[in-house]
């Protein structure tokens, strides 16, 4: 019997489930890049699962910060490998991070950015009365991702936070 059955699928979250489907598929394919890529992100939640004092399924959002953070260790590999000169292996990283951006909500854009951390800094203006120095960084940084929600890398965010503390 399959460990794959409508039972089954039903009872996890839709991403995960998304993911095995899609990983069945790759291999029938004979996709061997979104296999092994899907196989590696499938092992990443997993392992996210089991970690700490009791097993758990993954929500939604909680597989799509795992997907995200394993699509940054492909950027900065693949960055690290293009540096070294291995280029062969910088083309396989660069490739595993674009089918794990496929599963990723749309990354905000420079424009889109700077409307939400605007908006974060000013709701905490309102609540410190007054312009926020940088050091509540700490509070506008935690306004505005709250807003970006995974749709901006962390560094992006923090440059344009400070940027604008700074002003």
């Amino acid at each position: 019997m399959s460990p794959f059955t409508a039972g089954n699928l039903a009872a996890m979250a839709e991403l995960k489930a998304r993911l095995k489907a899609d990983m069945i598929t790759a291999l029938k394919a004979k996709d061997k890049i979104v296999l092994d890529t899907l196989r590696m992100a499938l092992t990443a939640v997993g392992a996210e699962e089991v970690a700490g004092k009791q097993a758990r399924e993954l929500s939604d959002d909680e597989v799509l910060k795992v997907l995200a953070r394993e699509a940054k260790k492909r950027k900065e590999s693949a960055e690290a490998f293009a540096a070294a000169g291995r280029d062969e292996l910088a083309t396989k990283e660069r490739a595993e991070g674009e089918v794990l951006s496929a599963y990723l909500p749309k990354q905000l854009s420079d424009e889109e950015l700077t409307a939400v951390v605007r908006e974060a800094l000013a709701e905490v203006t309102e609540q410190v009365g007054g312009k926020p120095s940088p050091k509540q960084m700490g509070q506008v940084m935690k306004a505005a991702n709250t807003k970006v929600a995974g749709r901006a890398e962390g560094g992006r965010v923090a440059t344009l936070v400070k940027a604008m503390l700074s002003q």
